[in-house]
């Protein structure tokens, strides 16, 4: 599996099966997808940026400017709870909450997993609470952490989901803009140093870390 930034909490990760963009809005990658390509786009959360109709959903197209393969005339959206198998991709998309008042404040939240070359990866969206029993039996055992820093999540509470998860290999990503104090606060909290930021992650299974790992990707550097 391969992971690049494209800033915020957009990723792209690449597989064998297939190449999923997660949280692809227009604030992160600008109305022509700065030459983003991907099979599958799914969205944690509602974009704030964007109205929404009478019938509750928002008045805009998803994934408007993402590059497809040649063979499929549009990339899959996804935007909530449920599990999905696309292009050969397995993907389960698990209900939280932006806010720990179960969604009063900020709105709701999708986790979504996704399985690629054998590995399980859980992007934490916006999550902005510790994840209950009934989250953590859907999402189940992951590889790698995409977790959130900056947003309503803090760094000790984001210290906490990562324990709840028990993987070993993070990928902070920036909720907003105060991602470089969070990070720091959470590495204190993880009582881990970060790695310099690298320009994308590349995982097998045979090299997930057996010790906590914390990776930073910068997005200017994916290229």
């Amino acid at each position: 599996m391969e992971i690049t930034s494209y800033g915020g909490t957009c990723l792209r990760l690449k597989g064998r099966e297939g190449v999923v963009a997660a949280d692809a809005y227009t604030a992160h990658v600008g109305p022509t997808g700065r030459g983003l390509t991907a099979d599958i786009v799914t969205y944690s959360h509602p974009d704030k940026q964007v109205p929404l109709g009478l019938d509750g959903r928002q008045l805009h197209q998803r994934g408007e400017g993402i590059k497809v393969p040649s063979s499929l005339s549009s990339a899959f959206l996804i935007d909530g709870p449920g599990e999905y198998e696309v292009h050969g991709v397995l993907i389960s998309g698990v209900r939280t909450f932006r806010d720990e008042s179960k969604g009063a404040e900020r709105g709701t939240n999708t986790c979504f997993v996704y399985e690629l070359d054998g590995l399980r990866a859980v992007h934490l969206g916006d999550l902005g609470h510790a994840l209950n029993e009934e989250a953590l039996g859907e999402i189940g055992a992951v590889h790698v952490v995409c977790v959130p820093l900056g947003g309503a999540l803090s760094a000790s509470h984001a210290a906490e989901v990562v324990a709840q998860l028990e993987a070993h290999l993070l990928v902070p990503i920036a909720a907003n803009g105060n991602f470089d104090a969070e990070l720091d606060r959470f590495r204190h909290e993880m009582g881990v140093q970060a790695s310099e930021p690298v320009g994308r992650l590349s995982v097998t299974i045979s090299s997930v870390p057996q010790e906590t790992t914390i990776v930073v990707l910068d997005p200017r550097g994916r290229t």
